[in-house]
Order: structure tokens, then sequence, then C-alpha cells
């Protein structure tokens, strides 16, 4: 079966190899909840062996969510791109139970070279993080076609 031509089919059709192969998003219980070309949003319930010794969630796990949305966001054209380098803006704390959700977007897209935002949000709709990325794109593709061998 060829990939699909539609920018959204095959959105989803990456989204869902890369999630299928990416143990640590599913170690964080993280869950896509959209995806489209240059954008992702995905979520995840804080537990409790998530939480720091303040009892509020520890950084290192909204991190990973966020980048974790950063990656299905700028991997979503087939196109294989890596992080170059992000950082993040811890605004309010997360607590136990909280679902978090990131959203990401893309800010800039030229060449090889990218620049997304992931605003990260409680089920309240309260910041919790701000998230900017950059990404470098690799050569060949995500998920290969297995027609284009034929």
């Amino acid at each position: 079966m060829a990939l699909p031509t539609d920018p959204q089919a095959l959105a989803e059709h990456v989204t869902t190899y890369m999630y299928n192969n990416d143990p640590a998003s599913q170690a964080l219980g993280a869950r896509i909840t959209h995806v489209a070309p240059g954008a992702a949003r995905m979520s995840m319930t804080v537990r409790a062996d998530m939480l720091n010794g303040h009892k509020t969630c520890h950084g290192g796990f909204i991190f990973a969510l966020a980048d974790s949305t950063f990656a299905f966001a700028c991997n979503s054209r087939n196109l294989p791109t890596v992080a170059a380098g992000c950082s993040i803006d811890y605004v309010a704390p997360a607590f136990e139970g909280d679902q978090l959700e990131a959203n990401a977007t893309e800010y800039h897209l030229a060449g090889r070279t990218g620049v997304y935002d992931v605003e990260v949000t409680n089920q309240q709709g309260q910041r919790i993080a701000i998230f900017r990325g950059r990404s470098y794109r690799l050569r060949g593709a995500v998920v290969e076609d297995p027609q284009a061998n034929q």
C-alpha cells in the first residue's frame, strides 16, 4: 500500500507509525489527540510517580510531554526531523491528577530548519509551561514508501 498523498492523511499515518515506535511517549502515558502538517497536540495525566519533593509535577515530565509533541509536529510531513535545540519556561505548577495538554504549532519553516512553539496547559486551561524548539531536517523519510523500490 502506498503512502497517503493527502497532507492530513500523511500526517496521521506518520504519527501512528512514530507513536507505535516511541516507548518514551507511551511510558509517559502521553496520548496524541490531534495532528496536522506542522502541528500536534498531546495529553498526559500527572501521576504520583511524576511528582518531585514539593509534590508538584517534576519539570522533566512536563518537558518530555512538550518535547514529544514538538517531535510529532515537526515530523508530520514524513521528513525525518530532530531537535537542534529547545528551551522551556515553567510558569505554574502542575499537580497529581492534572490533565496536561501540550499544543505544538509551527512558527517558522525554511529549508532544513524550523521553529516550533509548544504551550502546555492544565484541565482549566491555565498555562503551565512554554516550550520553543528548533528543528533540523535529516535526509530520507520517517516512513518509507513501500512502492518506492518496485
